[in-house]
């Protein structure tokens, strides 16, 4: 009854008289229903949407509440095991002792507590321990202050998504259909009744595109000439960390807030004054970051040695291996890439990328690598062996250290070797790893062999070892960035926000690169697909490498759902018509795992496929609809009518750059069963 009663109240000085009978009805006895609270709208008009749309992928990519909590504690322990245990090897070891440099004991072995200074004079020395104890109190604030956001989202998937959406065993872009369904039905944005994918995607990737905007037009000072070595790029995670705060969410950023430029940035008679006080301001944070520099070092090498060390004793050939650089990871990222789709991309890129890097080793230091490991592996042999005979060679000075090091030698000499059965085929290779990074240079084409070229990609592609050292120095190298490299650019800074920004219903300001608007920033080799007449190209609003077009190709893919505008929907269905009519003209072809059917299709399109070096590349989406084409049904088939079902199987392999992670990559049918705005070829 207690149920049913928390939904009635009395009716407040309610009285009835009935005449007839003469009866009296107090207001006691008079109930009236009461609607509960829950059934009211709680997320209509959410202040910031920016914040709210982008933790709601986050909760979605870590996994839920349980796994964000417990890796924000984890973290937070880390710290803190950090600066205690670094603090106790610095002041609570008596070295002396432990390495038996003084006589402590002769009548047994010396013990571990031995070895350790009393607690007295311990505690006297703890003065890092007191320092570092005000960087954690700023940690745990950080820390503590996420939860009430992990809890509110945690009701917004628990109230106004679909139940089963707190399992997160959906992907991506079923949570994002659901947002736009949440959005027409309690208002979460009330400047714009119905949102697209492309707004969802702008408030979450807002500075990023900016950032994405700044490295393609060769804004921002991360590539530099350096005697002696050449070409290089520098972009550590501090040196990141530091731009964006200066660009957009620091205190004194041309942000107003996450979703406006400040007026005055939009003013074209301040810009020099404001490029004034952007370099004063780049100036203070790169003294700041210099006077921090020593601390900042310190803490790199400790969190360094503790977190790579036993890695590296386990696995030394880690640090022969290659990873994207933080470089490369935004030179090559669309606009409206988010993250898992731009991981997805690069990691099925990874294994061509490292065959190709692979096949430079020198032929001297392969020969070599491998006398060097016999050496060092028969010296290992044999102390091993004598350990195995008796345990007491063990005692030995030094003999312990020496097999480590043997083993170390040989691990890293084995991966110099390259595998017997590797295929010296350059060309090829970089077809395969255009057909997912997307970006190469024009004047790679043809010269793939040389080491020119593969000093270029390493800029993109670079050793984990290089970029430990990265991260290492960085603490010493970001200030003179700063101070020497990006204050030079201040006018060129506010220049860019006045001319590249654009203020769109629902979202507020936006990169234009962004809205991927084929007419103002495409590249004029692309004209032929947008009426070539009616684009008026600029240099400087031209985005570089094609960037505009196949961002705009990918993130139709990974939203076939969303309509673009008229002239993105022409580019669009004109290049899908190319393609159709080059593949027609070969009368189909069977599927090619490896992609390098692609070099079949170069002189297709005399027209149109020169063009993609600067791209994409012409072949590479040619070569994908001889792969799959949709069919009415929605089934993927392939181009060849005798291949089996069985088949079918293997095309998520043979897609390229578009998994269905990534999105439905599927395309909406009309009653006549042909695609409407949807591209259906894979990017490859």
């Amino acid at each position: 009854m207690a149920e049913f009663e928390t939904k009635y109240q009395a009716l407040a000085g309610y009285e009835d008289e009935d005449t007839d009978n003469d009866v009296h009805v107090s207001e006691a006895d008079v109930m009236i229903h009461v609607v509960p609270e829950r059934s009211k709208a709680r997320w209509n008009h959410i202040e910031n949407l920016d914040d709210f749309f982008t933790r709601v992928y986050h909760y979605h990519q870590r996994h839920g509440i349980a796994c964000m909590v417990v890796e924000d504690v984890l973290q937070l322990i880390q710290f803190v095991f950090v600066v205690i245990f670094s603090t106790f090897l610095l002041e609570c070891v008596n070295y002396d002792v432990l390495f038996a440099n003084i006589y402590h004991n002769v009548s047994h072995k010396v013990t571990i507590p031995e070895a350790i200074v009393p607690v007295g004079q311990c505690v006297e020395g703890v003065v890092p321990g007191g320092c570092a104890s005000v960087l954690w109190l700023f940690r745990t604030h950080e820390s503590t202050v996420p939860c009430d956001e992990y809890i509110e989202i945690w009701s917004f998937y628990n109230t106004a998504l679909r139940p089963a959406f707190t399992e997160l065993r959906v992907e991506w872009h079923e949570v994002q259909r659901q947002l736009l369904e949440v959005q027409m039905e309690q208002q979460m944005c009330i400047h714009k009744q119905n949102l697209t994918e492309l707004d969802i995607y702008h408030r979450i990737l807002r500075f990023k595109n900016y950032m994405i905007a700044m490295v393609n037009k060769s804004l921002l000072p991360l590539k530099f000439k350096l005697p002696f070595v050449g070409d290089c790029a520098f972009m550590s995670t501090g040196l990141k960390y530091n731009m964006e705060l200066i660009l957009f969410w620091g205190p004194w950023s041309p942000f107003e807030n996450n979703w406006h430029l400040k007026d005055e940035y939009k003013n074209m008679h301040k810009r020099d004054e404001l490029a004034q006080l952007l370099s004063q301001r780049i100036l203070w944070i790169g003294l700041a970051n210099f006077a921090l520099s020593p601390l900042i070092f310190l803490w790199q090498i400790l969190y360094s040695f503790f977190r790579y060390a036993d890695i590296i004793k386990r696995h030394p050939g880690m640090l022969g291996a290659r990873r994207w650089s933080n470089y490369g990871r935004i030179y090559l990222r669309h606009f409206n890439e988010l993250d898992h789709e731009f991981n997805g991309r690069l990691n099925r890129g990874y294994k061509s990328a490292n065959l190709y890097m692979n096949i430079f080793i020198s032929p001297l230091l392969v020969i070599l690598a491998k006398n060097i490991a016999f050496f060092a592996g028969a010296v290992g042999a044999v102390l091993v062996i004598l350990t195995v005979v008796d345990e007491d060679v063990l005692s030995v000075e030094h003999v312990l250290t020496t097999m480590t090091v043997a083993g170390v030698i040989v691990t890293v000499c084995h991966g110099l070797i390259p595998d017997e059965h590797t295929v010296y085929c350059p060309e090829s290779l970089m077809r395969n790893i255009l057909a997912n990074i997307h970006y190469i240079p024009d004047k790679w084409k043809g010269n793939c062999h040389t080491l020119k070229v593969r000093n270029e990609f390493a800029l993109l592609f670079q050793y984990k070892i290089v970029y430990l050292l990265e991260e290492l120095f960085s603490p010493l190298l970001t200030p003179f960035i700063l101070c020497f490299g990006m204050r030079k650019k201040s006018l060129e800074i506010v220049n860019f926000f006045r001319n590249f920004t654009v203020d769109v219903v629902g979202v507020g300001d936006v990169c234009s690169f962004a809205q991927m608007d084929i007419r103002k920033h495409g590249t004029p080799q692309w004209a032929d697909e947008v009426e070539p007449e009616t684009c008026h190209f600029e240099q400087k609003e031209i985005a570089e490498d094609g960037k505009i077009e196949l961002s705009l190709m990918h993130f139709h893919l990974t939203n076939p759902e969303w309509k673009p505008p008229e002239d993105c929907s022409m580019f669009i269905n004109n290049l899908k018509g190319h393609a159709q009519r080059d593949l027609s003209s070969l009368g189909g072809l069977p599927v090619d795992p490896t992609g390098l059917i692609s070099s079949e299709f170069h002189s297709l399109s005399p027209g149109f496929a020169p063009q993609m070096g600067q791209g994409l590349g012409y072949n590479s989406l040619v070569s994908s609809i001889t792969n799959q084409s949709m069919m009415p049904s929605g089934q993927y088939l392939t181009t060849q009518p005798y291949m089996s079902s069985s088949g079918l199987n293997q095309m998520s392999h043979v897609r390229g750059a578009v998994s269905h992670c990534e999105g439905p990559l599927g395309g909406s049918m009309n009653s006549s069963g042909s695609l409407q705005g949807s591209l259906v070829v894979s990017l490859r």
